[in-house]
This record gives C-alpha cells, sequence and structure tokens, in this order.
C-alpha cells in the first residue's frame, strides 16, 4: 500500500511539473488597416513544435513552454511579425499588409504562394492593370505588361479575336493560344461563330472590373500542374471577394469615351487620282508606240487613244454625270468607313463585404461600345455573385457565379467587298451620295459597304454562365480536402441577313443562322497537406484529380429567294440552300501531384506531376505524363549577402519540365465520312483517314530564373532565359491526292522557341511626391525543327512554315527597285541578279511576322491627390506585308482602285529615279506580290495615359461617400513607325502561320475617356 501510494504521489508530481513547463495563451489577430479579423494566420513559439492557426474569427489559442519568450506569427500577403510573451494569458495582435512587392501572394495551380517562394516563372497583374480599360476584353489591357506575353489584335473592329503567345508559337497545326482558368474552372474561349467570317473572342464575355488579378503561368514548373493543355501557358483568372470583418462597400464605376482611328493611310485626293490617271495614260501610250504593239501612227496618237477610249470613260461612268475635270466632287472614302467619335459607355456597380462568417461580392455591369468602324458595335450587361460562407471552423462552402448577355453587331471579313475597310479603294471623284436618288451611291466601282449596310446585318447573341461551387474541409490543422464542380455554359445565336438590293443578296435576298452552343463541366477534388515540420522546414502538398467534359452543339442554315425584305429570318427564305449540324464531345482525366519544400527559408524546392488522359487520341496513346521540378535558393538570407546594404533579395530558380498540346479538335485520329446529300441516293464519302497512332505534342522547357531586389526593395525584378523544344507536333501534314485526301495528322517534326526577359521596377520618389518605374523588355528567337521537307502554308502562300526558319516566315518575290531607263519593276532572280522579268523571279524568305523584342515602360506619378501614369508598348523585329497594295498602290495595273499618295513618286521619264515604278492599267508594272509592300513592322506606341484625382477626404465626408477618383484616359495617342498604316493589324486574326498582313483591315483606335470611381 505504501509503495502504491509513492508512486501515485511521483505522479502526480510529474504531472504537475509537466503542466506548470506549459501554459495557455489565447487571443485574436486582426488587420491593422480595418481592424477586420484574419483566419488561416500561423502562430508559432519559437524553440519549439508549438503553433496554431487562428480561425474564422481571428482568435486562437495556443499551449507553449512557459520558459518561451516569443510567438512568430506569419500570414500570406502579410509582414511577418514577432510578438513577446509577458504575463497575460490573453494577446491581441495586428498585422500589417505587405508593402514588398516579394511578399504579394500569387495564386498558382490549385493553391497560393508568396511570391518569394515560387520557383517557377510568373507574371502576375494586379485589378487596376486590367479595369477600367476601354477594351470589350481585359487581354488588351495586359498588352505590354508582361515579359514574353505577346498581345496581338488583329484591328480595331470590336469583338474579334485576340491572338495571345506566351514565350513565342510552340505548334504548326495546333492551337498555340494559353489555357484559360477562371477561379478554377478552365473555361471556353475558341470562336463559335459563323466560319465563313473572322473568329470572335468568347473571352470578352468575362466583365474586366470584376478581376482580382491575372497571374501568367510561363515555365514549366508553373504551368505542369495543368499538364496537357499547358504548353501555351496558362492564364489565371481570380476574380473579387469580399473578406472578413469588412464593412459593406458599395462602389460605382462610370465612364463615358470618344475613339477614332490611331493611324490612316494617305490616298489621293480628287485631283490627285486625275493628274494620275493622265499620267497613267501617257505611260500607256508611250509604251505601246515604243514596242510597236497597237502600230499607232504618232505618240501623241497613242496617248490621246488611251485618254479617251481608256482612262477618260472610267471617270466619265464613276462620276455620275459631276463634272471631274473641274473638281466638283472630292470625296474622302477612308473618312467615310470611320464613325467620328464612336461612343463608349460603361457603368459597373459593386457591393462587397464579409462578416466572420461570410464573406460576399457582387457586381452589375452594363456597357455599351461603338467601333470606329461604321455598323460595328458590342454590348454586354451581366451580374456577378462570389460568396464564401464558414459553416464551421474546419467547414468552408464558396460560389463564384457569372452570369451575361453580349451583342456583338459584325461587319464582314476584310476580303468582301462589302467590308467598310474596302471602301479606300472607291474613287475619289465617286460622289457619296448619289444626286438622283439621295441615297449612298451604289453606282461605284466596287459594291459599296456603305449602300449594302443599309440591307445588310450580322447580329451575334451570346448568353454565358460561368459558375464555380467550391467545398474546403480542414482534416486536421494540417490537412484539407477542397472539392469543386464548376460549368461553362456558353450559348450563341448569330442572324446575318443580306437584302436584295445589296450585292451580297445577289439581288435574291440572302439569309443564314447560327445556333451554338458549348457546355463544359468541370470537377476539382484535391487534398493540400501543410505539416509543421519545424522551424526551419516547410512543406506544401497537393494531390488530387480533375475531370472535364464539353459537349458542343453547332446548327447552321442558310436561305435564299426572299419575298421582301421585310422578312429577315431564315423562315422568309424560299429557297434553304444549305443546312448542317454538328455534335462533338471532349473529355479530360487528369491526376495531379505537387510537392514544394522549404529549408530555412531559403533553399526551395518544387515537383510536380500531371497524368492527362484525353478522349483526342486513340486508346493506345490516350493518356501523357508530365512531370517538372524546380529549385531555388535565396542567396541574400545567406550570412555572405545577408549584411549587405544595397542588396535586399536575390533569388536563383532554375525548373524543368514537360507539358501537352491537344488543341487540334476532335476526333483526328478516326476515320470519318461524311453523308453524301444527293437528291434521292444517300450515302457516305470518306473524309479522313486513320491515324491511331496520334498522341500528345510535347513541350519540353527549361528555365534559369533570377529575383532581385536592392536598396530595401526600392528596385526589384526578375532576369529569365527559357529554352523551350516542342516535339512530336501535331502537324496537319500534305500527302499525295492520289490517296483520295488532302493532308492527315500526324505526329511529326519539332520547334525550339528559346529567349530571355527582363523586368525591373523602382520606386524613384517615395515621399509627398512619389515616382514609380517600370520597365520590361523579352526576346525570343523561333525556329522550326525537322519537319521531314513538309511546307505548310499560309491560304495565300505568302506565308509559310519552312524547316530551318521562324514559324510564319514571308516566302516572296525580292523587290531590288525601279530601272530608271523604262520604268520596270525589278526583282531578284534565284541567283539574286536583277530582272524585269517576275515569272523569271526567285522566291525567298525576306522576314517574319513575329517580333524578336515586345517590351513596355511605365511611369506613374502621385502627388497631393492627382495620380499620372504613362505606358509606352513597343515592337520590333518583325515584319508586316501590305496585302492589298498591288490594287491601292499598283499604278493601276490591277483595277481603276484610288492610290496611295506615294504614287505621285512613281516613274515618268527615263532617267527618273525612284522606287515607284511606272503607273498604267495595260503595260504598268511592280503589281504583284514582292517585298515592294513588306515594311518593317517596328513601332512604339503611347499605349495609355491617364490622370487621376481624388477628391479631398473633407469633400467627401461632406457628401457621405468614402472615397471618389475622376479621371481622364487616352489608348493609342501616339505611334511612332514606318508602317504606313496602323502596323498592329492581322487579316487573318489568330493564326500560327498567316500573321502581319493587312488586306484593308481596320487600324486601331485611339481612345479619350472620362471616369468616375466612387466608393459609398
Amino acid at each position: 500500500m505504501r509503495k502504491l501510494l509513492l508512486c501515485i504521489g511521483l505522479s502526480l508530481c510529474t504531472f504537475v511539473f509537466a503542466f506548470a513547463q506549459t501554459i495557455d495563451l489565447s487571443g485574436k489577430i486582426t488587420d491593422a488597416k480595418d481592424n477586420s479579423p484574419l483566419s488561416g494566420v500561423t502562430i508559432t513559439s519559437k524553440g519549439s513544435k508549438a503553433h496554431a492557426i487562428t480561425g474564422t474569427d481571428g482568435s486562437f489559442t495556443i499551449k507553449i513552454n512557459s520558459k518561451a519568450k516569443s510567438l512568430h506569427i506569419s500570414y500570406i500577403g502579410y509582414d511577418e511579425k514577432d510578438v513577446v510573451v509577458g504575463t497575460e494569458s490573453t494577446i491581441n495582435i495586428s498585422l500589417q499588409a505587405s508593402q514588398k512587392a516579394l511578399n504579394e501572394v500569387v495564386v498558382v495551380g490549385y493553391g497560393k504562394a508568396l511570391k518569394k517562394d515560387i520557383t517557377g516563372s510568373i507574371s502576375n497583374l494586379a485589378a487596376k492593370d486590367v479595369e477600367n480599360f476601354p477594351e470589350p476584353s481585359f487581354e488588351s489591357a495586359i498588352q505590354g505588361k508582361a515579359p514574353g506575353v505577346v498581345v496581338s489584335s488583329g484591328s480595331g473592329k470590336l469583338g474579334q479575336a485576340i491572338q495571345i503567345n506566351i514565350r513565342g508559337i510552340s505548334s504548326i497545326s495546333a492551337s498555340s493560344q494559353p489555357l484559360y482558368v477562371v477561379d478554377g474552372l478552365p473555361i471556353t474561349t475558341a470562336s463559335m461563330s459563323d466560319g465563313t467570317n473572322d473568329n470572335t473572342n468568347p473571352v470578352a464575355d468575362i466583365n474586366p472590373d470584376d478581376i482580382e488579378s491575372v497571374q501568367i503561368l510561363k515555365d514549366a514548373s508553373a504551368a505542369a500542374i495543368y499538364g496537357a493543355r499547358a504548353a501555351n501557358g496558362v492564364v489565371l483568372i481570380t476574380t473579387k471577394k469580399g473578406k472578413a470583418g469588412q464593412k459593406t462597400i458599395v462602389e460605382l464605376n462610370t465612364s463615358h469615351g470618344v475613339s477614332n482611328p490611331a493611324r490612316k493611310i494617305h490616298f489621293l485626293n480628287a485631283k490627285q487620282y486625275v493628274g494620275l490617271i493622265e499620267q497613267s495614260a501617257i505611260n500607256d501610250g508611250t509604251y505601246d508606240f515604243n514596242n510597236g504593239i497597237t502600230g499607232y501612227g504618232s505618240l501623241s496618237d497613242a496617248v490621246t487613244d488611251f485618254q479617251t477610249n481608256v482612262y477618260e470613260p472610267v471617270l466619265d461612268q464613276f462620276s455620275l454625270g459631276t463634272d471631274w475635270r473641274n473638281g466638283a466632287v472630292n470625296t474622302n472614302w477612308q473618312n467615310a468607313l470611320f464613325e467620328k467619335n464612336a461612343p463608349n459607355n460603361q457603368v459597373n456597380v459593386s457591393v462587397t463585404g464579409g462578416s466572420d462568417k461570410t464573406r460576399f461580392f457582387i457586381s452589375g455591369f452594363y456597357n455599351t461600345q461603338d467601333a470606329i468602324v461604321i455598323n460595328n458595335k458590342f454590348s454586354r450587361y451581366g451580374t456577378r455573385f462570389n460568396i464564401d460562407h464558414n459553416v464551421s471552423d474546419k467547414l468552408v462552402f464558396g460560389l463564384n457565379l457569372a452570369v451575361d448577355r453580349s451583342q456583338l453587331n459584325r461587319i464582314t471579313n476584310d476580303d468582301a467587298f462589302s467590308t467598310p475597310g474596302q471602301l479606300v479603294a472607291q474613287l475619289p471623284i465617286s460622289p457619296l451620295i448619289d444626286p438622283s436618288t439621295g441615297l449612298p451611291n451604289k453606282q461605284t466601282l466596287y459594291p459599296s459597304g456603305i449602300y449594302d449596310a443599309l440591307y445588310d446585318f450580322d447580329h451575334q447573341v451570346t448568353f454565358r454562365t460561368i459558375g464555380n461551387a467550391y467545398a474546403n474541409l480542414k482534416i486536421l490543422p494540417s490537412l484539407s480536402f477542397q472539392s469543386e464542380i464548376g460549368a461553362d455554359i456558353l450559348n450563341l445565336n448569330e442572324n446575318e441577313f443580306e437584302g436584295k438590293e445589296s450585292q451580297d443578296g445577289g439581288g435574291v435576298g440572302r439569309g443564314s443562322t447560327v445556333i451554338s452552343q458549348s457546355v463544359s463541366l468541370n470537377t476539382n477534388n484535391y487534398f493540400t497537406f501543410t505539416p509543421r515540420i519545424n522551424d526551419d522546414s516547410k512543406l506544401n502538398v497537393v494531390a488530387g484529380m480533375s475531370y472535364l467534359q464539353n459537349d458542343y452543339q453547332h446548327t447552321f442554315g442558310q436561305g435564299e429567294q426572299y419575298p421582301s425584305d421585310a422578312v429577315k429570318n431564315l423562315s422568309g427564305a424560299t429557297s434553304i440552300t444549305g443546312a448542317s449540324t454538328t455534335n462533338s464531345r471532349y473529355t479530360f482525366l487528369s491526376y495531379f501531384l505537387r510537392a514544394s519544400y522549404t529549408f530555412h527559408d531559403k533553399y526551395l524546392i518544387s515537383a510536380s506531376d500531371r497524368i492527362d488522359g484525353s478522349s483526342r487520341f486513340g486508346p493506345q496513346s490516350r493518356y501523357g505524363n508530365f512531370p517538372a521540378a524546380s529549385l531555388g535558393w535565396i542567396l541574400s538570407e545567406e550570412n555572405f549577402l545577408k549584411d549587405s546594404r544595397a542588396l535586399s533579395f536575390l533569388k536563383l530558380r532554375v525548373s524543368y519540365g514537360l507539358t501537352g498540346n491537344s488543341e487540334i479538335g476532335e476526333q483526328q485520329f478516326r476515320s470519318l465520312y461524311s453523308v453524301a446529300n444527293y437528291p434521292n441516293l444517300p450515302g457516305f464519302t470518306p473524309t479522313q483517314l486513320a491515324n491511331p497512332d496520334l498522341k500528345w505534342e510535347k513541350s519540353k522547357q527549361t528555365d534559369i530564373g533570377l529575383d532581385y531586389g536592392f536598396l530595401k526593395n526600392r528596385i526589384t525584378g526578375e532576369i529569365d532565359y527559357y529554352k523551350k523544344h516542342s516535339t512530336d507536333l501535331l502537324l496537319n501534314t500534305n500527302i499525295p491526292l492520289t490517296t483520295g485526301y488532302a493532308s492527315i495528322y500526324q505526329n511529326l517534326g519539332s520547334m525550339d522557341n528559346s529567349g530571355y526577359e527582363f523586368s525591373i521596377t523602382s520606386r524613384n520618389l517615395d515621399g509627398g511626391f512619389k515616382w514609380t518605374t517600370s520597365f520590361n523588355i523579352a526576346y525570343n528567337k523561333n525556329k522550326v525543327g525537322n519537319i521531314q521537307g513538309q511546307i505548310i502554308q499560309s491560304a495565300d502562300a505568302l506565308l509559310r512554315a519552312q524547316q530551318g526558319s521562324p514559324i510564319g516566315s514571308f516566302y516572296m518575290q525580292k523587290f531590288l527597285g525601279v530601272d530608271p531607263q523604262t520604268g520596270d519593276a525589278l526583282y531578284a532572280d534565284p541567283t539574286g541578279k536583277p530582272t524585269n522579268d517576275y515569272e523569271s523571279a526567285g522566291r525567298f524568305i525576306v522576314g517574319k511576322y513575329t517580333p524578336d523584342f515586345t517590351g513596355g515602360f511605365t511611369n506613374s506619378f502621385a502627388w497631393k491627390g492627382f495620380d499620372l501614369s504613362v505606358f509606352f508598348y513597343f515592337v520590333t523585329g518583325n515584319k508586316v506585308y501590305n496585302a492589298a497594295g498591288r490594287f491601292m498602290d499598283d499604278g493601276f495595273y490591277n483595277g481603276f482602285d484610288n492610290q496611295m499618295t506615294e504614287e505621285l513618286n512613281s516613274w515618268k521619264n527615263p532617267g527618273d529615279k525612284t522606287n515607284v515604278p511606272r503607273a498604267g492599267y495595260y503595260y504598268g508594272s511592280g503589281a504583284s506580290n514582292s517585298t515592294r509592300w513588306l515594311y518593317k513592322g517596328d513601332y512604339l506606341r503611347l499605349k495609355n495615359l491617364t490622370l487621376g484625382y481624388n477628391i479631398p477626404k473633407s469633400v467627401t465626408s461632406s457628401l457621405k461617400i468614402s472615397s471618389a477618383r475622376f479621371y481622364v484616359s487616352g489608348v493609342n495617342l501616339l505611334t511612332f513607325t514606318k508602317y504606313p498604316g496602323d502596323p498592329e493589324v492581322n487579316t487573318n486574326v489568330v493564326s500560327n502561320i498567316a500573321g502581319g498582313e493587312d488586306f484593308y483591315t481596320i487600324p486601331q483606335a485611339k481612345t479619350f475617356t472620362v471616369g468616375l470611381n466612387v466608393k459609398f
């Protein structure tokens, strides 16, 4: 009994002693700015393994050693803090939001991280970079702000597709567009419009003012978590959300602007046009007489005959009886195609706030915009509802939902006579208004887009819902599970009508209808494991699966023979000339794993792997494996640099990984047959050869990067070198027509992209007058590898993908100038020697449409409530081809189109030294495709200038509002280039091979905007 009591006594003493060594410390952690509670903050006791995480109300309890002297507080996006432990059992702590770029939160695939802990290459853009920009789609706003990301807007048309290439073009036949992910949901970005017109841009359905941040994953380490769809990079879009403890804020953003063309081409006026006509008659008569072609008795007879029987009848016909000899009419057709001061209006209203339990963001918007070109309009309205709710300390639910409707009034593509862009071809002596009818003149050289617009329309209406719901369960303090399910539902209806009176209507009236629906369902389910190892080690592991299913349906119908233009839908057609329906489905099943480890806050390692299966490939090649790994070393934490006064931060990054591309559409590995619609004889015709071995296109990428900061991070930036090697290209290869087919998709060939990226941001002045400068520049070199002699070229055969050359290389005859004695155009023969015989000239690789260097330069100033931002964008090393040059700058050889003023310098007499060949409808020279119209595409553009004023607090308080900012902004204000038109155009819109061509393409818009931001 005595022994038993002794043991009990010793146990009690041990328990009491142990209890005396620990104490319970509780408290609450809040945001220093607005005193709102912070959930998920990590609290550790230095020198022990004790740790805790704050709940939704910011409260915590931690059991620490009684000898502990301090707590370490850390939270993403906030400055870390050490707090001395006193004798109190309760402690309240406030954290300051980090002002250091290195501590900003970066969204990565299936998670978030601090920028300083990132070992991949990611460009991060904030809400201020994309909001209040007078364009339908946010992509235009990020142009030049992320190194290595080239944003190309094809023209000044609204709603048109935008091409984005991240670190170059990686494929020839497959898409090179990046993957877009909105709040964890991959979205549809492919055009679903009428395939006979330009591609449109589904990304324009996203309201830029709803965007909180945009992360662009550029290297394999950052993007490989998205595996098979990440070879072209990934764009992560995070929308705005409420914060816990945030008071309800109502925000109103409204703006009004006007737009005009940024640049115009200089064309002849009526007097100059008639003068060139007279010179052409002289040239043709002289050439004919000197060469004895017709057999005129004298030079005077030859010239007179050409004047009276060739040229003057044309002027008589198209002047509609007006006195063209005395300049009675001088129509500027280029001005007529533009809408002067085209208006745009935007209204955005949002409500955001939150409590300890629920956070929310609700917005509504209405935008209307007229393009600078007539008959092209875009309008959009919709709403967004984002909510996060804490059911308990362990379970959180959330929903991100956006619903919107947009309408796009389209114009025809650049190659159609009815497009307004081709109005510049009309004669300046032709009246704009027919004096006999009072209507727009239809008796023009070519069908008039102004006249056709009275009877034609193409209206596209899109309804779109993008929603993603999630639940996050905290199983353990270090283990959570998140399940997401989302949908992207896009419904498009396009109705086109061409009245009887119009050229496109052909005297019978034509109509068509397109009904397209794309439904994407996506689910992500993954665990996040963040165990507490010790003070020196941090581990983050993500493991899960993803499933994506897309169902697409496209119905097209067209008819003609309308009894009246009063009935403009398809039911009015008495003859149905075509109809088709397409149904398709593709699926992705994926498993992914990522682990990131940090040791001593200076040694970083990350590895990921993703296995993707896709229905786009045959059973034997359906799955692909896409691993990646990266290392980081924060040198500035080493003893030999830690005490440096100049150097604040220095991190070396190295990564290598594999990503994939499957963007070739559906069923490309199968044998396909089409229904033969021959009357009363139904059947099938073969349309595609099978290739059951078709598999993933792969890109292996190496990245070496350096992140730096100097002078207490007043100067920060990044330097990167990358090399991307794409193999097993999904190439639509040419095969002999004797097989009965023209091409087949094969895994053939390779492509290389390599380059450098550099960015720097400096806070030059930081007192009452603030001045910040940001600069970035990127260089990319592209080369097509071994494609076994295949030559893949554009529809007009002017650009191609050729082994050993950059993709999108121009391939044409070299123009060498003009023979001073004859006025003949001179070209290079295959040996490089001059020849005036175009048919004997050789064709050469003469440049490319992709730039060598791109970049941006921003200066931001702030002083006493005023703020000013000036942003320049530049491109160099590319070429632009004026494909319309052989009509608008050919000296009438291909027609009587109005000419560029350059033709005033055309050759006239023997001995003339000029680069503009002899003009003439019959015997002109230099009117075929050549480098004569190939220009340097270099340009420097004042992309954006914004001046704002924040109304003083004393004024806003009296008005019962929290804040108000008034601003004026200009877009595309100045352009410096040697190209005669707008260098930022591409008639082919989105293409890997065809680019940099201007064929009567609408220039970019110069826009002035006045806006007001008010918070209540």
